[in-house]
């Protein structure tokens, strides 16, 4: 169903229902008397499920009785003082938890407000998306260049304690309550690594994180011009940024277009549409979305001039929600190519309705499936291209409890071996074990960076080794997946 009659559907029932009236009236003038027994076992059919639906409201009506009386039981005999505000609070969030839907929430005044906040152009926390899986709360994405990268924060890590705390009992918004706060404040966070035998302890310093939505470049390869868009989130403006950089790369002369959605967590519906109406071939869906009922309405492109240069799309684990409708309108619909890994795999579309008081309620309220149909929510967007990037790209911080030196042989000495093989200071081995070369590669890099030469990995060279390790990561001739993407804009291939 085309977009530009998404309103059809309620026109239809509303005229059918009147033609049908209309129909019985005359038939019941003009037809014999089969056609009138007919229309009384018609008129009996519809009675009797009149009475199945009053019945089905008598029982409603029933239950929402025992809820205010319950409400009043508790508030009135209750052995403490009690807040009646919380009571309906925590009423209404039960009534979400039986959904077993981890992005449908209640969020009161103070939460809903937080949650507008992070939509804006900035907000004050450590720049991570995070989302309730299996009961955790766990991180979706950090934000490129925010404290949450920095820390060495990665998706599909679990948190497990805030500032010592375990938040177990916490909901999503409220532990996203806690790890927000004033700029310049620290928050640690414990956390369970996938992969990882033991929890990790990291501290992440809060800052001010700006909302950049989009980035671009401009890259010479081969004798070709290559454009490169990074889209960081979907906010609000999103759409109208992107047009802006497109055309100023389009008027570069571009051969090819990059698109970056990495560890980009989603945002708003309408934005990742409007962008879509620019890239995606005319005609061509770019996301279908299913109501309750089943009913599909097809967002379809209204591009007028098909883009006459390849487009390869950048995506991971991170990339989740309007990131994977982008990703898999180009994969499907313009038969582009997709490079990365697996993409998050959130498949439903929230609506976001507001109380008088303030609070609001965040309810699931379609399914979205890609441009050629598919369902990929748990499942994620697949590349056409799988590329993983270097080993180190996925490394945990070091942790400093004690220092790391000759003849110890754990975790972290098998991390810091592959740190400073990445940095260009061999260690000879990468089992964990602390030999004479991993020694002496300490020694090297200490002297390189003017550190106290001792060949133990103390407090001081744990935290130059991770600066110098995020410099590695951010340098896009380290990026393997960038690289591939090159070569197939370049190659042809």
């Amino acid at each position: 169903m085309n977009k530009k009659n998404a309103v059809l559907p309620v026109a239809v029932v509303f005229s059918l229902a009147a033609g049908a009236g209309g129909m019985y009236a005359a038939m019941d003038l003009t037809d014999t008397e089969d056609s009138q027994e007919e229309s009384v076992n018609e008129e009996a059919l519809l009675n009797e499920e009149v009475s199945e639906e009053e019945e089905d409201g008598a029982d409603l009506a029933s239950e929402l009785e025992k809820i205010e009386e319950t409400f009043n039981i508790v508030s009135s005999q209750y052995i403490d003082d009690v807040d009646e505000t919380e009571l309906v609070d925590g009423a209404i969030s039960g009534m979400l938890e039986t959904l077993d839907d981890p992005y449908s929430v209640y969020m009161d005044e103070e939460t809903a407000g937080e949650f507008m906040e992070s939509l804006d152009s900035s907000f004050e926390g450590i720049g991570a998306e995070v989302n309730m899986t299996d009961g955790q709360v766990t991180i979706v994405a950090p934000i490129p260049d925010t404290p949450a990268e920095e820390a060495g924060l990665r998706p599909n890590d679990q948190l497990i304690e805030i500032d010592g705390e375990n938040i177990e009992d916490l909901s999503l918004n409220e532990a996203v309550m806690e790890i927000r706060g004033e700029k310049g404040t620290t928050v640690t966070l414990t956390i369970d690594r996938p992969g990882s035998s033991d929890l990790m302890e990291i501290d992440v310093e809060r800052d001010e994180i700006p909302v950049e939505t989009v980035s671009s470049e401009v890259v010479e390869k081969d004798g070709q011009t290559i454009g490169e868009l990074e889209i960081r989130s979907f906010s609000e403006n999103t759409a109208e940024q992107f047009e802006e950089e497109l055309m100023a790369l389009e008027d570069e002369g571009i051969d090819g277009l990059i698109l970056d959605v990495r560890g980009n967590p989603g945002g708003y519906l309408q934005s990742v549409e409007q962008i879509g109406d620019l890239i995606v071939p005319g005609g061509e869906p770019i996301v279908q979305m299913e109501d309750p009922n089943g009913e599909v309405v097809r967002e379809i492109s209204n591009l007028e001039e098909d883009k006459d240069y390849p487009i390869v799309t950048l995506i991971n684990e991170g990339s989740a929600s309007a990131s994977e409708i982008l990703a898999a309108a180009l994969k499907e619909a313009a038969d582009q190519d997709v490079v990365g890994e697996t993409t998050f795999g959130k498949g439903t579309v929230q609506q976001t309705l507001p109380f008088e008081d303030g609070s609001e309620l965040k309810l699931s309220m379609f399914r979205w499936l890609t441009s050629a149909g598919n369902d990929i929510d748990e499942n994620g967007v697949e590349p056409t291209h799988e590329v993983s990037q270097p080993d180190y790209f996925y490394l945990s911080p070091l942790e400093n409890d004690e220092p790391l030196e000759y003849d110890m042989s754990n975790d972290d000495v098998e991390t810091a071996q592959v740190m400073l093989g990445a940095m260009g200071y061999d260690p000879g081995r990468e089992d964990g074990y602390f030999d004479e070369p991993t020694e002496e590669a300490v020694r090297s890099l200490q002297e390189e960076e003017g550190l106290e030469t001792s060949g133990q990995i103390d407090e001081d060279t744990a935290d130059r080794m991770q600066e110098l390790l995020i410099d590695l990561i951010q340098d896009p001739d380290e990026d393997l997946q960038r690289e591939k993407a090159i070569e197939l804009l370049t190659d042809g291939e």
